[in-house]
C-alpha cells in the first residue's frame, strides 16, 4: 500500500561538526540572500557557532586542568544539540554534557545526534529550565514550514520576537512541559552553564541560585534579549566577574583560578 505523499523536514547533514538531524525549515529569511538559524547555518555553511563552542571547550579544558576530570557542563536550550555534541566528543573520557531541550520535536533531534555522534557521555532531558518546577504551556510551531526554531519564546512578552511564521500563544494552543530548575538537578559538580532561552535567562539564573553559590559554575548566558544590565544584576551579587563573547556573557567567579586566564571587562 502507498502511504500518502507527505513532507519531510527532518533530514541528516554530513556537517563539518558530524553528523547531524537538521530540519531544513529551520530558518527565518531577512531578505532574498539573508537568513538564520540553526538548521540554516548548518545547511548552507557547514557549521554553527564555532567561535561559541571553542570559547567553551577552552573553558572545559580549563577546569578540568585545575579541577580533575569528571567535568560538568549543562546546555539549556540546547536545540538540535551542536553545542552539546561537539562538547561531548572534545570531552570523551574525562567529561560529561546534560543537554535540556523544551520544544518537543527539536528534542528528538537532539536524542538522536547525541546517539549518531556516539556520544555516551551526554544526556538530554525533555524539558523547559525555569525558575521553579513544575508545568509549562509553550506555544506549538509549525516545523513543517520556514521558522526560526531556536528563537521560539515559551512565553509571550511585549517584544516577543518573530521567528518568521506566526505563533499563537492562546491557551487552547499550547501545549504542557515539564519545567525543572538546575537547583532541582542537586548536581555534585557543575563546571559550565551555559543558557540561551529566548528570553527566560533570568528565570534559570533564579532557578540556579542556590547551585551557584554551592559550586560556582562559569556561566555562559546569551545577552541579546534580556540585556547586559539585567543578567550583571544577577551574575555579579554571587561574585563573578564578566565579559563579553559575541551574543553571550562569559562570567568567572573571582575564586576561580581561571579567571586569571580569562580576559575580564568588568
Amino acid at each position: 500500500m502507498t502511504n500518502p505523499p507527505r513532507k519531510l523536514a527532518f533530514v541528516l547533514a554530513a556537517t563539518d561538526q558530524g553528523t547531524l538531524i537538521v530540519n531544513r525549515f529551520d530558518y527565518r529569511m531577512l531578505n532574498e540572500t539573508q537568513g538564520f538559524g540553526v538548521g540554516h547555518e548548518l545547511l548552507h555553511r557547514g557549521s554553527y557557532a564555532t567561535r561559541e563552542v571553542e570559547i567553551v571547550r577552552g573553558l572545559l579544558e580549563k577546569r578540568r586542568q585545575f579541577f580533575g576530570d569528571g567535568v560538568v557542563a549543562v546546555d539549556c536550550g540546547a536545540n538540535i544539540g551542536v553545542f552539546t555534541v561537539e562538547w561531548a566528543k572534545a570531552m570523551t573520557g574525562w567529561g560529561y554534557v546534560l543537554a535540556i531541550e523544551a520544544q518537543e520535536r527539536v528534542f528528538y533531534a537532539l536524542a538522536g545526534n547525541i546517539a549518531i555522534n556516539n556520544c555516551f557521555n551526554a544526556r538530554a532531558i525533555h524539558a523547559a529550565v525555569a525558575a521553579t518546577s513544575g508545568v509549562l504551556r509553550i506555544p506549538r510551531p509549525d516545523y513543517l514550514t520556514s521558522g526560526s526554531f531556536g528563537s521560539l519564546e515559551l512565553k509571550p512578552s511585549e517584544k516577543t520576537e518573530f521567528i518568521g511564521q506566526p505563533i499563537s500563544y492562546d491557551d487552547a494552543d499550547l501545549t504542557p512541559v515539564q519545567a525543572i530548575t538546575i537547583d532541582g538537578l542537586a548536581l555534585p559538580r557543575l563546571d559550565v552553564l551555559k543558557i540561551d532561552v529566548e528570553r527566560m535567562e533570568l528565570e534559570v539564573l533564579e532557578g540556579a541560585r542556590d547551585t551557584i553559590g554551592r559550586l560556582r559554575p562559569i556561566i555562559v548566558v546569551e545577552r541579546i534579549k534580556t540585556g547586559r544590565t539585567a543578567l550583571a544584576g544577577v551574575i555579579d551579587v554571587h561574585g563573578y566577574r564578566r565579559f563579553d563573547a559575541g551574543m553571550n556573557i562569559v562570567a568567572v567567579h573571582e575564586d576561580d583560578p581561571i579567571r586569571k586566564h580569562v580576559r575580564v571587562d568588568p
